[in-house]
């Protein structure tokens, strides 16, 4: 069972486009492409020639996102082929900004706090980057005993992919791994976990 209230939680407010930014960086992953294509209006020819757009369908169902991307005529796409290569692009889009760059952040909550993590190296502030959450919830999790990472966690419990123990996916949230925690749900008695329940589809 999940524990409510734990302040390690992450909220995703949505994206609201700033439009004193110099400069816009949007990492988009999967459904965060409709974050920002259903700005509407507040996408301005002035933005939009402003603007830099990473987007990789990483785990969208078939969605031809990119097309109403494109539509957008941004200043600068870029279409990447996993979410591997996106976070290496913004690494170097991010590390090469100037000052009244603003970075927003949208798409499933793996990639949120693996772009997330990027942006806080940097030396970004993390309260001044907009997220907003699209697509699956699943979740990434770290499992504390032998630390590999899972990703794409659907129920709790669930077999670690490395180690193999049955986990318990915590609501704990670690913004340094960008990871929610795993823990051993029978290690006072082996052979007793429940079974799986779906929980973040």
């Amino acid at each position: 069972m999940l524990v409510a209230g734990i302040k390690s939680r992450p909220t995703y407010p949505g994206i609201a486009i700033d439009p004193h930014a110099r400069r816009h960086v949007f990492a988009l992953e999967g459904e965060g492409a409709l974050a920002l294509i259903e700005q509407g209006e507040a996408l301005t020819a002035t933005i939009l020639a402003r603007s830099e757009v990473l987007y990789t369908a990483g785990g969208s169902q078939g969605q031809d996102h990119h097309v109403g991307l494109a539509a957008l005529k941004p200043d600068m796409i870029w279409l990447g082929p996993t979410i591997a290569t996106l976070l290496f692009r913004l690494k170097g889009s991010l590390a090469n900004a100037t000052m009244g760059t603003r970075l927003y952040i949208a798409g499933t909550e793996g990639f949120i706090g693996q772009a997330m993590q990027i942006a806080l190296d940097l030396g970004m502030d993390f309260h001044s980057i907009p997220t907003e959450h699209r697509g699956s919830r699943a979740r990434r999790v770290q499992c504390v005993h032998c630390k590999g990472i899972t990703e794409n966690v659907t129920a709790s419990p669930f077999k670690c992919s490395h180690c193999h123990l049955p986990l318990l996916v915590r609501d704990h949230y670690s913004r340094r791994l960008a990871a929610f925690q795993g823990v051993n749900i029978d290690a006072e008695d082996p052979g007793t976990a429940p079974e799986p329940e779906e929980l973040f589809s």
